[in-house]
């Protein structure tokens, strides 16, 4: 028996991931593109990416019960090994013979051939024993955050965060939908074509949404020509309340911010009134360069400028602050974050947003609004950073933002709009809507 294709080519994303930080989806991407195997293969190359990346503090949780040392201390080559193959008998269902015999010769493929005997007795012992009892054994004597951390494979500071702005009830739901695949989502540019146009399923509360099934979206025309693109339902919910508020005075001049890849300037682009221009403004080129991709065709007076949000100039009835952040409300989409992020990481961010917000309302002229975006869920990158900025300044108000969603259930909290993967199916979102206050308020 020779060793699965399927398996080698995920071995070498995790690799990419945990040795060279890369990101899973365009590791996959790359590695995939290098390859002829079958669609079956492909399928299971990228479910063994992401539930090994989803699930790796419960895997590790179980192959820590299986090993005399610290993880630590294992070779971090033999370590994704064991990772992958306890995925495949935990959550894939696989052989236990096809799981062990494929973790060993993998052992021996990427240099670490000193170590099959070592991962033959680990798989062993553990596909022996059905998941449910590995789980049993591995969260015994565990409590408290503790204990959801190794069920539900989330660090104990994510969980913390998540419990401060939800609250206990909904905790497990949403922990556990970050560990299922999100929906493929499409939105079709309103400018370009029409819903009608897209295959698939539409979806709630969006104009311009299909869910798509069994088929790769690069596959389609209508994605290749930019008239339709990849978007998260939730990513269309907040240019839709954006598109939607009022505004007092001329509405001609739109700023969308940090507008990298595009997906949201591509929507806005399309919806300008008449005589309206939209700056799409990218801090990095490359990723400017989608900006400029997903305007292609794009009816609107768009233009993209490469530089600092922080730093743009002029005077703009609407402002989209889509702002860097942790991205803990996109772990079912992008899992290694979650092992990568830090809490330390949140106070340079909740830095950064303040100033973006500032200067985004500086820029935003009186009787125009600024929509405030994250996707992190995170009481120091949304509330308080609104809060802050608001009470040094006499010029700008918080506004009901629910209001402009009407249609979608759930989603206030208090003057702020939160999306949650398990209460609407998508990214975790938040939106505060601004407005710059003129001499009369």
């Amino acid at each position: 028996m020779s060793l699965s294709p399927a398996r080698r080519a995920a071995y070498d994303v995790l690799h990419q991931v945990g040795a060279d930080d890369a990101y899973a989806n365009l590791a996959l991407s790359a590695v995939l593109a290098g390859t002829d195997m079958p669609k079956a293969d492909r399928g299971l190359t990228t479910d063994l990416v992401y539930t090994t990346l989803r699930r790796r503090g419960t895997l590790d949780a179980v192959i820590a019960t299986a090993v005399n040392r610290g993880l630590d201390k294992v070779d971090p080559r033999v370590l994704d090994i064991l990772r992958m193959a306890t995925a495949e008998h935990m959550y894939l269902g696989k052989p236990a013979h096809a799981v062990v015999d494929n973790a060993v010769r993998l052992t021996v493929a990427v240099g670490a051939a000193s170590a099959k005997g070592f991962v033959n007795a680990v798989m062993r012992r553990l596909t022996a024993t059905d998941p449910d009892s590995l789980v049993a054994n591995a969260t015994r004597g565990l409590s408290g955050d503790a204990l959801l951390a190794a069920l539900h494979s989330h660090p104990e500071w994510i969980i913390r965060a998540f419990r401060d702005v939800l609250g206990p009830d909904e905790l497990t739901a949403l922990l556990e939908r970050d560990n299922e695949p999100p929906s493929v989502t499409l939105a079709a540019r309103p400018g370009r074509m029409s819903r009608d146009e897209l295959p698939g399923e539409p979806t709630p509360w969006s104009p311009w949404g299909t869910y798509l099934k069994g088929t790769d979206p690069g596959s389609l025309p209508a994605v290749r020509n930019a008239q339709a693109g990849v978007q998260d339902l939730g990513s269309q919910l907040m240019v839709l309340a954006m598109s939607r508020a009022e505004v007092q005075g001329a509405d001609d001049h739109w700023l969308d911010m940090c507008a990298g890849p595009g997906g949201k300037a591509a929507l806005l682009s399309d919806l300008l009134p008449d005589g309206g221009e939209l700056v799409a403004v990218e801090q990095h080129r490359h990723r400017a360069d989608l900006v400029q991709s997903a305007l292609r065709g794009t009816p609107g007076k768009a233009r993209v400028q490469v530089g600092d949000a922080g730093a743009v100039e002029g005077s703009f009835s609407r402002v989209l602050l889509d702002a860097p952040c942790s991205g803990l409300g996109v772990l079912r989409r992008r899992p290694e974050s979650r092992w990568r992020r830090q809490p330390s990481d949140i106070p340079e961010l909740a830095d950064l947003q303040r100033r973006l917000l500032n200067h985004a309302l500086d820029v935003c002229r009186p009787g125009g609004v600024v929509a405030y975006v994250t996707c992190s869920p995170h009481l120091a990158e949304t509330d308080l950073v609104v809060e802050d900025v608001l009470r040094r300044r006499t010029d700008a108000v918080a506004q009901r933002a629910a209001d402009l969603l009407p249609e979608v259930p759930d989603c206030a909290d208090g003057l702020a709009v939160r999306l949650w993967p398990h209460r609407h199916d998508t990214d975790g979102m938040y939106l505060a809507l601004l407005r710059k206050t003129t001499d009369s308020d």
